[in-house]
């Protein structure tokens, strides 16, 4: 059983200046929860009067926020049995590993001699998807060890914050952040050590939430993007973009969804309207959720050209 947590206190936060520019002045954007899981506090998003980027401020300290990744966390949920519906969760698991497995083909041809290194790896099932499929050399990094988990003996795995690892600069053929870069707590400086570690002839592939996009429009303090306290910074297109740029990145394409299902935004953010705060009961809910997407599934073979949800910028070293 997981231990109560406390909504966090003065002494676990910290107030910062804006990622981006460096500016201390700020606006109130929003407040958000955890609505995930239910756990306590309020939590702020800030826009930065200087370059326009939104962040959470004051934020939990990093010595602080492993409390919020625990085994109730989607990423690392431990869970497998799920009654009947166990084959149909396995099968949609697996469905998003496929679908981050497209986007690489599309961008960057895999041999068993690539190295792919996956940043925020969690339960690492993208990393053995890529070796399974091509028999790629594969690294994970993550800031929770999650060492013990089924296949990590496949897996070079580095515990701890991305840019304190040891790795060799020009190592690597393919690094992916799937939903890593809200998280961090130096987006500029991640994506730097990012472009160290690639080849000459690399791709780097970021997806992130877009905050632009018709669910935030839909859910705004409930869209499930805000994940507080989580995620820590919230791009829409203009500043995803010039993030990548200000870190010395070339982003060769831009895609106005993502390999996460847009769907799952839908669902949640409809969940935590209703709920409010009570945290979302996953046993509960695979239920509807799957009955739901079955219903929706006309409307979603359009994501790609409706802005729901997600992002992706593929990215090169510039030579």
């Amino acid at each position: 059983m997981n231990a109560v947590i406390d909504a966090p206190g003065p002494e676990s936060l910290e107030t910062i200046s804006c990622y981006y520019c460096g500016s201390e002045k700020n606006t109130h954007f929003t407040d958000a929860w955890e609505d995930l899981t239910g756990k306590p506090g309020t939590f702020h998003f800030v826009r930065c009067q200087g370059c326009g980027l939104v962040y959470q401020n004051p934020r939990v300290r990093l010595e602080s926020i492993g409390r919020y990744y625990d085994d109730e966390y989607i990423a690392h949920r431990k869970k497998k049995d799920w009654g009947f519906m166990t084959p149909l969760y396995n099968w949609a698991m697996d469905k998003h590993d496929r679908q981050k497995a497209r986007v690489v083909k599309t961008y960057k041809e895999l041999t068993p001699k690539s190295r792919v290194l996956d940043v925020g790896c969690g339960a690492g099932t993208f990393l053995l998807k890529m070796n399974a499929l091509y028999g790629a050399i594969v690294s994970g990094v993550d800031f929770k060890d999650l060492s013990a988990l089924p296949g990590f003996d496949r897996i070079d795995f580095h515990y701890g914050v991305f840019c304190d690892q040891r790795l060799s600069p020009a190592s690597f053929d393919l690094v992916t952040m799937w939903h890593f870069l809200e998280h961090d707590y130096d987006p500029i400086g991640t994506l730097q050590k990012a472009g160290e570690v690639l080849k000459s002839d690399g791709i780097l592939i970021v997806e992130v939430p877009r905050l632009d996009s018709r669910t935030f429009e839909l859910y705004r303090e409930r869209w499930p993007g805000l994940q507080a306290p989580q995620h820590t910074v919230l791009y829409d297109k203009d500043m995803f973009l010039r993030t990548l740029e200000r870190a010395g990145l070339k982003v060769i394409d831009y895609l106005p969804y993502g390999a996460f299902p847009a769907y799952f935004y839908l669902f949640a953010g409809f969940m935590f309207k209703r709920l409010k705060g009570k945290g979302l009961n996953l046993s509960k809910a695979v239920y509807p959720y799957f009955l739901g997407q079955l219903l929706l599934s006309p409307a979603l073979l359009f994501e790609k050209k409706l802005n729901l949800a997600m992002q992706i910028a593929v990215c090169r070293r510039p030579k």
